[in-house]
């Protein structure tokens, strides 16, 4: 295997869990999840002093070009609030 990363499950984090926690990676029900959140305004002027910050999950167990797909991203909350 090369050392391109072309999915989670191949960054040395995920493999290190493995072999902290072989009972947890050998289940394949067991899902693992990424999370991602960025503020943006809403308003799109500069001088406003509000933002949103949406908090989606990704379901990084599936395949690679499953767990990227719109409809696989799952939005769990929105954030709003002054800066």
């Amino acid at each position: 295997m090369d050392d391109i990363l072309r999915h989670p499950r191949d960054c040395k984090a995920w493999k290190m869990f493995d072999q902290t926690y072989p009972e947890f990676a050998s289940e394949p029900r067991n899902v693992r999840l990424g999370l991602a959140s960025d503020d943006f305004n809403p308003f799109g002027m500069m001088s406003s002093n509000h933002s949103t910050w949406p908090v989606v999950l990704v379901p990084c167990n599936t395949i690679t070009w499953v767990c990227m797909k719109q409809t696989s991203l799952m939005l769990s909350r929105i954030i709003l609030g002054k800066k």
